[in-house]
């Protein structure tokens, strides 16, 4: 008695919208939330739509495209290393021999 079973292969890969992977999704709704709360700031400020459309738009452009190139750059898991690697001190000194004995 044999039984037929479909397998999932895409079961491990990372998540993938409109180009964007992994956490970059994240980051572009985080954009967009802080976009949509910098503009209800601004109107209820008093500002004018077409200023206030002008400056959210000029700056959500600017940082959708980041975001795009942050991901096609770095990949999934790649800003993450890129990060650590910013933080492994280039040079350790040690000026006596004492911490290898």
């Amino acid at each position: 008695m044999s039984s037929v079973y479909q397998i999932n292969k895409g079961v491990n890969a990372s998540m993938e919208l409109k180009g964007l992977k992994a956490q970059y999704i994240g980051y572009m709704a985080a954009l967009l939330l802080t976009s949509l709360i910098l503009f209800s700031i601004l109107f209820i400020c008093g500002l004018s739509v077409y200023l206030c459309l002008v400056l959210i738009g000029g700056g959500s452009g600017f940082g959708t495209f980041k975001i795009y190139a942050l991901s096609h750059r770095y990949g999934p898991h790649g800003l993450q290393k890129w990060m650590a690697k910013k933080s492994v001190p280039k040079v350790i000194k040690a000026y006596t021999r004492k911490i290898f004995f």
